[in-house]
């Protein structure tokens, strides 16, 4: 193996560990998000799967890291775990939460969606196809997750304030 390609393989797997980390601090952000919804059982129920999709990518990427002769950061996912936690301790605060949880989810989404895009370029550079076909079966979730909330955006918006304007309804979840 060449020294370039050493070095693209050396980024793929530090990659990968981020994309590992990423995926603990999703799982975080989404379990904390749902322990708190009681009012958006339609959003609840998404999250629900979506923390499953999450859990299974979560095993996936460890798979590639460990398939290439890695183990995952215990720093990098520990920080990750300790930033979801803050978030969605912060959001618990706030008038809006499920709104603020909404948008916040949608742009963790996209940021997924751009990470798994450019792993998937690495993995194919490097020659590494099966950690390629895995990153992208996991953009079809992201996807598939990020379109969701663009879709149901402004129905969860209406409903929201509908609830803020109901005297006898909770609206922040």
């Amino acid at each position: 193996m060449d020294t370039q390609h050493s070095r693209a393989s050396e980024h793929l797997m530090d990659w990968l560990r981020d994309a590992h980390a990423m995926e603990e601090q999703a799982e975080t952000m989404l379990k904390s998000m749902a322990a708190r919804i009681e009012s958006y059982p339609e959003l609840h129920q998404r999250i629900q799967r979506h923390i499953e999709e999450t859990r299974e990518q979560q095993r996936l990427i460890r798979s590639c890291i460990e398939r290439r002769g890695g183990d995952t950061s215990l720093l990098k996912d520990m920080a990750a775990k300790a930033m979801a936690t803050f978030q969605g301790f912060s959001g618990a605060f706030a008038s809006d939460e499920v709104v603020k949880g909404s948008m916040f989810s949608f742009a963790f989404e996209n940021l997924e969606i751009a990470a798994y895009t450019q792993l998937q370029e690495a993995a194919t550079y490097v020659g590494d196809l099966e950690t390629a076909e895995i990153c992208k079966r996991i953009l079809v979730e992201e996807r598939a997750m990020a379109q969701w909330i663009e879709h149901n955006s402004a129905a969860l918006v209406r409903h929201f304030l509908a609830r803020a304007d109901d005297p006898n309804a909770q609206a922040k979840r």
